[in-house]
């Protein structure tokens, strides 16, 4: 007999789509089943809590994540990675650069945040550079029908920030920390203020009115969340 999501401790937010979130920060990461396969969106905080959300992931779709799409290089969404081998792993342009050359600020975040420094060094001795540049939007076919849009939508929380859509009734739009449910958006040392309310124009452009939109951290939202987030920020941070 097969699980339900709900009791694996997910939200199914749409058929064959669903999020979790994750204990400690918070964190969201997404699960789209399609036709023998499996994206995960987001990885988790360390190598233990990867090897977690894979076996949750793998129980509902019925075979292994063979699709990891990152929504931005920060640690509580990109350290659990590297458990999943085998994976085709996308992200954003430049997310390689940081993988290559900010290892030591990546594991600095995590520790500053409260990860155990262990936890931490195994992580980012862990890091892969994911194959897979999206510079503009890729399509992946998942089987069944089923399709998933990469688009890279930043900069705005980061330099490097893409979001996943996922087409149906309704429509899901996984949007990283570009957007947040559960407390102010925060903007650390490598935000890009000035281009953050153009990255959630384009989110609403891509997801439009009826979408669900799914945060980095906290509950599902609508289009109207998103519209007067994006006005908080432009007024935060004076964008006209």
């Amino acid at each position: 007999m097969s699980v339900t999501w709900e009791e694996l401790g997910w939200e199914r937010l749409a058929a064959g789509v669903g999020r979790c979130r994750l204990p400690g920060w918070d964190c969201t990461a997404g699960l789209v089943v399609g036709e023998g396969t499996a994206l995960l969106v987001d990885a988790g905080s360390s190598l233990a809590e990867g090897v977690r959300l894979r076996a949750r992931a793998e129980e509902l779709a019925g075979g292994r994540v063979t699709h990891l799409a990152l929504t931005h290089p920060h640690f509580d969404h990109v350290f659990g990675a590297a458990v999943f081998a085998g994976a085709e792993v996308y992200r954003a342009v430049g997310l390689d650069a940081v993988f290559a050359f900010e290892r030591a600020e990546l594991r600095l975040d995590a520790v500053r945040n409260g990860l155990p420094v262990a936890d931490a060094d195994e992580a980012v001795d862990a890091l892969v550079t994911p194959r897979h540049l999206v510079s503009g939007e890729w399509t992946l076919d998942l089987g069944g029908g089923r399709q998933a849009l990469l688009a890279n939508v930043g900069p705005g929380h980061t330099a490097h920030d893409l979001a996943v859509l996922i087409p149906g009734s309704p429509e899901v739009v996984f949007c990283g920390d570009l957007v947040e449910e559960s407390g102010e958006p925060q903007a650390g040392p490598d935000a890009v203020p000035a281009r953050w309310p153009d990255a959630l124009d384009r989110l609403l452009a891509l997801g439009g009115e009826d979408a669900v939109y799914v945060p980095g951290h906290g509950a599902a939202v609508d289009a109207a969340f998103v519209r007067r987030q994006r006005d908080e920020l432009a007024a935060r941070f004076g964008v006209i």
